[in-house]
């Protein structure tokens, strides 16, 4: 029996890359993996959720929620987290 890859099991499960449920999860696993580089990121500099909030101005509520799901953030807000309350910067690629 041979072992599959990660890759083809995605494959076989959610279909090739471009096909719409792929896509759903590769959206899905980059907004995820926004909130776990978000709260790696707060932790690093010590921060607890209400710490940061009340540096960018948010509800520690919001801060939980964008570190557990970061889907539907803004662009705007994500900058706010990452430079006003991380002190970083942001970098984002478009691969076409």
């Amino acid at each position: 029996m041979k072992t599959k890859s990660w890759k083809e099991i995605k494959d076989d499960v959610y279909g090739k890359k471009g096909s719409e449920r792929r896509d759903d999860l590769e959206r899905e696993f980059e907004s995820f993996k926004i909130g776990v580089l978000l709260k790696k990121a707060r932790e690093d500099k010590h921060l607890t959720q209400e710490q940061l909030a009340d540096l960018v101005d948010k509800k520690r509520t919001f801060i939980s929620r964008v570190e557990n799901d970061g889907s539907n953030i803004t662009l705007k807000t994500l900058y706010d987290i990452v430079e006003k309350g991380l002190g970083g910067k942001v970098n984002i690629s478009i691969q076409i």
